[in-house]
C-alpha cells in the first residue's frame, strides 16, 4: 500500500490532490456552512500512485463503488468494496484506499457534516442518535453488501442522495437532508453498538496518529524507533508491535515508502537531480534510493520519471 501524508501545503497527485495539515486532518471543504456536504466522483487511477493517502476529516464519508473493486482501510479495519457496494466511514476516522491487483476503481464520495442529522448541539437527536455513533471508536467502518436485508435500502438512499445532488432542483437540500435521516435512522437501528471501545484501544488510535504525525515531520532526517517511541510516550518493542497492529506492516517499511513518495514530487521537477530527491526524502545513500524505489514502485526512478514525463 502507497502512504503519503502532507503538511497544509498543496500536494498534486497525478491530476487529483489531497490536502491536509500536519496531523492528517483533510483541508478540503466538503460543502458550504449553510449545507455541509459534498457529493465527488473520482477514481483510484487519477492518483499518481493508484490510492489515496491517510487522512482524516470531522465529517462522515458515505463511498459508494461504481466500477472496480477497492481496498478501503479505516483504523485498523480493512474492508474490500465492489461494484455496487457502498461504506459507511465514520467521522474522523483515519482511512486511505488503493487498488486490488491493480485494478482501477470508480467510485462516488458523500461527505457531511453530522449537524445535518443533529440539528444543534444537545438536541435530543444529538445526544440521544448521533454522538453515540460518532463517538464510538469501534464503529469506524460498516461496509453494505447485501448481505443483511436492510444494506439494499441503505445503499438505495446513497445513490437517493446523489441523484438529487446531481440534480439540484427546487427543494433538494431538503430531499437530501431527509434521505441521510432516514440512512442515519437505519444505521442506529440496525448496526450493533453494544461493544463500545475501551480506553485502551482508544489510545492506541491516538498514538498512531502521534507516530504518523511525528514521522510527517522528520521524515527527511535520520529516524530511529527510540525517538519515534519516545514522541508517543513508549518504549520501542510496544511501539512496534503496536504500529504494525493497526497499519499491517512494519515502522520500518512504512517510513520508507512514505520517504519513496514524497520523493516522488523532486523526482519529476526537470530542476532536481536524482540524488536531491533522494536526499530531500531522508536518504543519504542515492544508490540505496534507487533500491528501494524499485523494490516498491517496480522500476527505476530513472525509467520512472521519463515515464511520468512522457504522459
Amino acid at each position: 500500500m502507497n502512504i503519503l501524508l502532507k503538511t497544509g501545503n498543496i500536494l498534486r497527485v497525478g491530476t487529483m490532490q489531497i490536502v491536509t495539515n500536519k496531523s492528517q486532518k483533510e483541508l478540503k471543504e466538503h460543502g458550504s456552512y449553510q449545507f455541509p456536504i459534498l457529493v465527488s466522483r473520482e477514481c483510484l487511477s487519477g492518483y499518481e500512485t493508484g490510492s489515496f493517502f491517510w487522512h482524516w476529516h470531522p465529517e462522515v464519508e458515505l463511498t459508494l463503488v461504481t466500477e472496480g473493486v477497492i481496498e478501503y482501510h479505516v483504523n485498523g479495519s480493512v474492508f474490500i468494496l465492489k461494484e455496487g457496494q457502498a461504506l459507511f466511514g465514520n467521522a474522523n476516522s483515519l482511512h486511505s484506499g488503493n487498488m486490488v491487483e491493480g485494478q482501477d476503481c470508480h467510485y462516488i464520495s458523500i461527505t457531511f457534516d453530522p449537524r445535518l442529522v443533529y440539528g444543534y448541539e444537545n438536541s435530543l437527536i444529538y445526544e440521544k442518535y448521533v454522538m453515540p455513533v460518532v463517538l464510538d471508536g469501534a464503529l469506524c467502518g460498516v461496509v453494505f453488501d447485501g448481505s443483511q436485508g436492510w444494506h439494499d435500502e441503505m445503499v438505495g438512499l446513497i445513490r437517493g442522495i446523489i441523484e438529487a445532488y446531481d440534480r439540484q432542483t427546487d427543494g433538494y437540500e431538503m430531499e437530501i437532508t431527509g434521505k441521510i435521516l432516514h440512512f442515519w435512522q437505519l444505521l442506529v437501528l440496525n448496526v450493533d453498538r453494544k461493544r463500545g471501545i475501551s480506553p485502551r484501544e482508544q489510545k492506541d488510535y491516538e498514538r498512531i496518529r502521534g507516530i504518523l504525525s511525528f514521522i510527517e515531520k522528520n521524515y527527511d532526517k535520520k529516524l530511529t524507533i527510540e525517538q519515534i517511541a519516545e514522541s508517543v510516550y513508549m518504549c520501542t518493542s510496544q511501539c512496534s508491535r503496536l504500529f504494525k497492529k493497526y497499519m499491517k506492516k512494519t515502522l520500518f517499511d512504512f517510513i520508507l515508502e512514505y520517504r519513496i513518495e514524497r520523493s516522488l514530487a523532486d523526482l519529476l521537477d526537470p530542476d532536481c537531480s536524482m540524488s536531491e530527491a533522494a536526499a530531500a526524502s531522508g536518504f543519504n545513500d542515492s544508490n540505496y534510493y534507487s533500491k528501494v524505489f524499485v523494490r516498491i514502485k517496480g522500476c527505476a526512478p530513472s525509467v520512472y520519471r521519463k515515464k511520468m514525463r512522457e504522459r
